[in-house]
């Protein structure tokens, strides 16, 4: 996901302060009412989605598919509240699939294509490996620099040693294609249906690079990607006998179970609308600079500039004692200058600037801490392009914009969701007129309904929209 494309930078550059992000409350399971996981699961892989009907039907494909592999179980399959595109296991027999994925894909047979493959790596205990070798290559590099005494030497073991655990997770991924696919075929569903998951993935990603431009790429990407990119995916997956043979869709009941899905963040964790986000169950907002993307997660909200500024907002729990701006000179690291203490949205602020010495090369960087009830919010904000100092001067703008919401602006806020319609009747441009987007609306369009152009989408007897 673009989100994670950015996160590490994003950690690195701020490394420097001192600011805790801080978590909402997680909904727990008293408050779901739907099937519940075990406590330390939860904590492992967060709240599950609040649709029992929904839950019932995932489990379901999930079951009819772990019944046809070699695996003795037994299995639990849930819905994660999550709207990023994923699926994973977890130890004790948990398979996940987010509702980010139960989007994108299109019938029964891709949904027990994802399950199938998160068995296969189950039956091959590819966790576990991936672990053993990752320690291997740990004590290799530890041992490699002690012996020659050089850092140098066990920096460079390491790297040998991770570029060849990645080859051996793509070899893994490739194994896990190949058993799926035989899972599936044996439950009755489509052999291509891995194959069409695949695809609509691809679609998704390409998506992505439309929306926030694609990163450039280091001389060394591909080779330490982890996972097989889509295209060695597709062209194994043609190789294989099993996928080509015919089985059940179940694309009707399929769309039926996701009709309603939410397909945006909880309201315990806030909605994104265009540059905005705006958090009901805290009853606050902010307002990025237009060209930003806000990608929204658990710990935060990330925004990306066109020009690769970014702004980093959360909030905790945690208390600051005293001024912000006296805490903010006593407690940042290196401390930061320029330090002024300020008012937002009616609440006590402190700005500061990180130190950037006589090298006006570097990156610009601001922090702002907002007093919150008993804690903070804060932003953390960077601009490295060739227009730093005016850059980062307007993107203070979004730090100025934080604002308590009123009841009225509470009350309004509902999550998009996942409608299915005939297309019957419309056109391609008045559909994709009516997704609640600021821009990309007929690839948006596209993507989620698995299709490459309009032509294809209203050959569909029905479609997937998003609407508010």
């Amino acid at each position: 996901m673009v989100f994670r494309r950015f996160l590490a930078l994003f950690a690195l550059l701020f490394a420097a302060s001192a600011c805790s992000t801080g978590n909402n409350p997680p909904q727990t399971s008293s408050d779901r009412g739907a099937d519940t996981l075990p406590p330390q699961i939860e904590r492992e892989v967060g709240p599950i989605y609040t649709s029992r009907t929904l839950q019932a039907f995932v489990d379901r494909v999930g079951q009819r598919v772990a019944r046809r592999s070699s695996l003795p179980g037994p299995f639990h399959f849930f819905v994660l509240d999550d709207p990023v595109p994923n699926a994973h296991a977890v130890s004790s027999g948990y398979v996940f699939v987010t509702r980010g994925l139960l989007a994108l894909i299109d019938d029964e047979a891709e949904l027990a294509a994802a399950f199938g493959h998160e068995l296969g790596h189950i039956e091959k205990k590819h966790a576990a490996k991936r672990e053993r070798v990752r320690r291997d290559v740990t004590d290799a590099a530890v041992n490699a620099a002690v012996a020659s005494g050089s850092m140098t030497v066990g920096k460079s073991v390491a790297r040998a040693g991770l570029l060849a655990l990645r080859r051996y997770s793509r070899d893994q991924e490739l194994e896990a294609d190949r058993l799926g696919v035989s899972y599936i075929v044996h439950a009755g569903y489509r052999g291509n249906a891995m194959t069409t998951l695949i695809e609509k993935l691809q679609l998704q990603a390409r998506l992505e690079d439309e929306l926030m431009g694609p990163m450039p790429d280091s001389d060394d990407r591909g080779a330490l990607s982890t996972h097989p990119g889509p295209e060695q995916r597709l062209m194994a997956l043609r190789a294989i006998d099993p996928a080509r043979r015919p089985g059940a869709s179940g694309r009707e009941a399929y769309l039926a179970a996701v009709d309603g899905m939410s397909v945006d963040d909880s309201p315990e964790e806030g909605f994104v609308r265009g540059p905005s986000f705006l958090h009901p169950t805290m009853r606050l907002g902010f307002t990025a600079l237009p060209d930003f993307r806000l990608f929204n997660a658990h710990d935060g909200v990330l925004g990306v500039g066109r020009d690769r500024s970014l702004l980093y907002f959360s909030c905790t729990a945690e208390d600051v004692p005293g001024r912000l701006d006296v805490w903010m000179r006593n407690e940042l690291k290196p401390t930061p200058t320029n330090i002024q203490s300020t008012e937002i949205g009616g609440a006590e602020a402190a700005i500061g600037s990180k130190p950037r010495g006589s090298d006006t090369s570097l990156a610009q960087i601001r922090y702002v801490l907002v007093r919150r009830g008993a804690g903070i919010c804060y932003f953390n904000l960077l601009s490295d392009g060739p227009d730093r100092d005016r850059r980062i001067e307007a993107m203070m703008a979004a730090a100025r914009s934080f604002h308590s919401l009123s009841d009225a602006q509470v009350a309004a806020l509902e999550p998009y969701r996942i409608r299915v319609i005939s297309p019957a009747g419309s056109t391609p441009a008045l559909l994709a007129a009516q997704m609640p987007y600021r821009d990309h609306q007929m690839e948006r369009l596209l993507t989620l309904n698995g299709v490459s152009s309009p032509a294809e989408l209203m050959q569909l007897a029905q479609i997937k929209i998003v609407r508010p």
